[in-house]
This record gives structure tokens, C-alpha cells and sequence, in this order.
């Protein structure tokens, strides 16, 4: 899987980090996908996918913990 771009989320201070990760998938064409990488389950996040961006994005784990989470998401 190629990623059009890469979030690292530890690299921001807490209030930035979802609004840094909805404008980087915002800013992906239909197909294209992100890498996330965090230092915790990322589920919170996946539930405010769901609520602010339905039927636009799908959901994939790479890497599941325990230090590590990997995911990508992809815009439909």
C-alpha cells in the first residue's frame, strides 16, 4: 500500500493532533490513502471519522500495540 501522506500523532501537542489528521485527509484525492501512526488505539478517533466524515473514509490496522499503532485510512 502507497500512502499519499503520513501522520506521526505524538509529533503534535494534543489539541492539534485531530484537526491536523482531518486536514490531512481532507486533503487526500478519492483512492488515496494516509498512514497514521500513534502511541495508543486510535478508536476515539475512528468513532469522530464516523460522526464528521461517514460513508468517506475506510479504516484498516497495520499494527495493533502494544507501543505501536499503525492505520490506514483511506478516502473513498
Amino acid at each position: 500500500m502507497e500512502f499519499a501522506a503520513k501522520v506521526n500523532a505524538p509529533d503534535y501537542p494534543p489539541r492539534e493532533k485531530h484537526p491536523v489528521i482531518f486536514k490531512t485527509f481532507d486533503g487526500l484525492q478519492p483512492g488515496e490513502f494516509m498512514e497514521l501512526t500513534n502511541d495508543h488505539d486510535p478508536r476515539p478517533l475512528q468513532y469522530q471519522f464516523m460522526m464528521e466524515r461517514p460513508e468517506q473514509f475506510t479504516w484498516e490496522y497495520l499494527e495493533e500495540g502494544p507501543d505501536v499503532w499503525r492505520v490506514a485510512i483511506g478516502k473513498k
